[in-house]
């Protein structure tokens, strides 16, 4: 990099780098198979009219395909759009290299997602004109390391939570830096739905509390919108919106774990789900061990196809539905053992009757995490018993992670046989399976 000027080390100077890879699955897709470059894509978990687009191509976004549309409404909006089935494993793979390359420019602080991570600058990186320098060498890196059709929109500002508003602001292969100048009137041209963390049901809040517009999110005192948010999330965002790198959540613990699976045909019954949902405790049990958490609470759900005219309200698949849900606090575990007594306990629970006997759907949830720093020796069982429990689940989690997560696993899994593969979110960071 060459000698910056006085003029530009004097200048403003920005804290973080927030790289989003562009449509990432579709675009690894356009990059392993040429022909469908310039094309509309759409990766979809499996072919079948019902099911919802995962990912898709800028190209197939222009005719209004985005993730959670249904393959018959892509196929209706975009006509001749090519449909691939998702190759997890390859995501993942390619993941690594991106993370590698990323690397080569500048050490990554926080992997977001598989599509997503944060870069802290520091010393000679943080002035405007050495971070947009950075920036191109890091978009740089990425297209000749990992592939030269995956494009990446980077943003740069004060915290990571600005960096990452600035990342969506031009999109496909943008770069956005949100100095301090600027930084008010950036953000007067947003609506609040932009903002990450702001989705529909916060959306709601805000019109019932008054506030529609950025101007007047941005005109709320630090208790007015602690009490808007019903607590520190609001006196932490209105921090964040001011630059200021306040609690960044990029440096603290996963607050949840979940795992789902839409039921395919044949584990439609009671006897499949239980199946299926310890197959899903199973995974999830292990992603918590790997990131050294512990969970204090399990909640369990089901949805059940009923008849539209009983329906509460019809599921993205189409299926006329009625759903439950149950969970349960538990004292700090993180042992297959334990969750699966906790699940035994939830599932005899569950509804019984005749809107309750074709479920279609499960999942359950990990909540109220616990880093393994803070985490309470159980005074009930005592170190021994959880020392045992330990040594048990670490066994089976280094044989499942040599030779596959479902080596060692509970009887009652069985019948689950290949359902619950693993599906990347874009909110996971796939180390695990």
């Amino acid at each position: 990099m060459n000698q910056l000027p006085q003029s530009a080390i004097d200048g403003p100077r920005l804290a973080w780098l927030f790289l989003d890879l562009n449509s990432y699955f579709a675009s690894v897709e356009q990059e392993l198979q040429p022909r469908l470059r310039a094309r509309p894509v759409a990766v979809v978990p499996l072919f079948a009219d019902t099911t919802c687009c995962i990912a898709a191509s800028y190209e197939a976004k222009a005719f209004g395909v985005r993730t959670g549309t249904t393959v018959a409404d892509a196929k209706r909006m975009c006509p001749g759009i090519e449909l691939i089935e998702a190759r997890h494993e390859i995501y993942v793979d390619y993941h690594h290299r991106i993370i590698e390359a990323v690397e080569t420019c500048v050490p990554i602080t926080a992997v977001m997602s598989i599509d997503e991570m944060a870069c802290r600058l520091i010393g000679r990186e943080q002035p405007l004109l050495a971070a947009l320098d950075l920036a191109r060498r890091v978009k740089l890196a990425v297209r000749e390391r990992a592939g030269s059709t995956l494009k990446c929109s980077v943003g740069l500002a004060q915290n990571r939570y600005l960096a990452k508003i600035a990342s969506d602001m031009e999109k496909p292969d943008g770069l956005v830096a949100l100095t301090p100048d600027i930084l008010e009137a950036a953000l007067l041209g947003l609506k609040p739905r932009d903002l990450p963390g702001i989705g529909a049901r916060m959306e709601k809040r805000l019109h019932e509390c008054g506030i529609r517009t950025m101007q007047q999110l941005l005109k709320l005192g630090r208790e007015e919108m602690n009490s808007v948010w019903g607590g520190i999330g609001g006196e932490k965002l209105w921090h964040w919106l001011r630059g200021q790198d306040f609690n960044d959540p990029a440096l603290e613990h996963q607050k949840s774990i979940s795992q789902s699976h839409m039921l395919s045909p044949e584990l439609r019954t009671l006897e499949g789900t239980y199946a299926v949902l310890h197959k899903l405790l199973h995974k999830a049990a292990m992603r918590l061990r790997s990131a050294r958490l512990w969970t204090t609470h399990l909640t369990l759900e089901i949805k059940y196809a009923v008849p539209k005219a009983v329906a509460t309200k019809q599921h993205l698949s189409g299926i006329p539905q009625s759903a439950w849900a149950k969970g349960t606090s538990l004292i700090e575990c993180q042992d297959n053992l334990t969750l699966i007594e906790a699940l035994q306990k939830l599932w005899a629970q569950r509804p019984q009757g005749a809107g309750f006997e074709k479920p279609f759907y499960a999942g359950i949830a990990l909540g109220n995490l616990v880093p393994n720093h803070l985490h309470t020796l159980n005074l009930f069982s005592g170190l021994e018993e959880e020392s045992r429990r330990t040594r048990i689940t670490t066994t089976m989690d280094s044989l499942n992670h040599k030779y596959g997560t479902n080596t060692v696993m509970a009887a009652s899994m069985l019948l689950a046989g290949a359902a619950a593969p693993t599906r990347i979110a874009f909110t996971s960071i796939p180390e695990l399976f």
